[in-house]
């Protein structure tokens, strides 16, 4: 019987640290990139809710994240301040491309609701009521309440990602959800 000893991969804060030494992109940055790289997108896509500024956002992040990979000081795991800096990133982009992005999201909404379908335009119907709701609420709640419901982040995590204490991410997503509740109320009311 032959043992064979599977070489053990380093952790993100490792590749971290060895990517810090590293004089350009070598090889532990980019396992890095390659770990986050699908998760980093999926952030910006929730943050900014297309396609477009997500690719521009996750390409502005891994660009931050070479620029500053000497940075990472390990009081948090690796991924936690990847996501901070995509999370700051798709925020920053949100304000100034804000104008642009409700154009887009009115004429989406309109070729949503000329193409759909009977079976699924209940589905598109309440992704849209979502979308609005969602777009009621100042950028860092709706994006504390994304990255909280819909990327599942506990809020000891937010609380690193935001820089807030863990008790002021559940008072405010629990107050960002009361101003949805409240000023949607007719609407959820109708819908349950």
């Amino acid at each position: 019987m032959v043992n064979t000893v599977e070489p053990i991969e380093p952790t993100d804060e490792q590749l971290a640290a060895e990517a810090a030494r590293e004089r350009s992109d070598g090889p532990a940055f980019r396992t890095l990139l390659e770990r986050h790289r699908e998760h980093v997108w999926r952030i910006c896509f929730c943050l900014l809710g297309n396609e477009h500024d997500a690719a521009d956002a996750a390409q502005e992040v891994f660009v931050s994240l070479f620029l500053q990979r000497a940075e990472f000081a390990g009081r948090s795991k690796y991924s936690t301040w990847v996501h901070g800096i995509a999370v700051r990133t798709c925020l920053s982009q949100r304000r100034s491309r804000g104008r642009r992005r409700l154009r887009e999201t009115v004429a989406t909404e309109e070729t949503l609701e000329q193409s759909s379908n009977a079976t699924n335009a209940t589905d598109i119907s309440l992704s849209l009521d979502l979308t609005r709701m969602l777009e009621t609420l100042d950028e860092e709640d709706r994006a504390l309440v994304i990255m909280k419901y819909a990327e599942g982040y506990e809020y000891e995590e937010l609380s690193e990602v935001f820089g807030l204490s863990v008790s002021a991410c559940k008072m405010r997503v629990s107050r960002a959800r009361e101003r949805m509740r409240t000023r949607f109320s007719d609407r959820t009311s109708t819908n349950s």
